[in-house]
């Protein structure tokens, strides 16, 4: 008899820790609170107290970041940062003119209080989240 292979959903592969001593873990940098549906800027960032490494064999692809608002069963992308630059070039990895930082800046509104989630895929080692409370004033 064939055996099923049972596969894991995608949540059980993201990891998560604290930003302060996991250098994979997204920072989600914004106000504590924040007035309805008056803009305000969230940074996405890998990095920020222990660095990542930003090389061809070892990088941050991509951030996303997400919104969950209170009492809403959907979550809402507000937006996606890739990084495409890591040193690639025809003389060999990490010979290149070019590197882009691991970091982006959305700017949004919200009408409801909620949490903001970033997703942050390292070619080496996965899937890392992050959240933020988010309250309106």
């Amino acid at each position: 008899m064939e055996e099923t292979k049972v596969m894991k959903p995608l949540s059980e592969r993201i990891q998560t820790a604290d930003w302060k001593t996991e250098k994979h873990v997204p920072v989600i940098e914004c106000p504590d609170t924040v007035r309805a549906d008056e803009l305000f800027e969230v940074k996405a960032s890998i990095g920020k107290e222990v660095a990542h490494p930003n090389t061809t064999e070892h990088h941050i692809s991509w951030i996303n970041l997400y919104f969950q608002p209170e009492g809403v069963k959907f979550t809402h992308h507000v937006a996606s940062f890739e990084f495409a630059a890591h040193g690639e070039y025809t003389d060999g990895p990490n010979m290149g003119p070019v590197y882009t930082h691991h970091a982006g800046t959305a700017t949004m509104k919200i009408s409801k209080p909620g949490t903001l989630y970033a997703l942050a895929y390292c070619n080496i080692h996965g899937l890392w989240q992050s959240e933020k409370e988010i309250k309106i004033s």
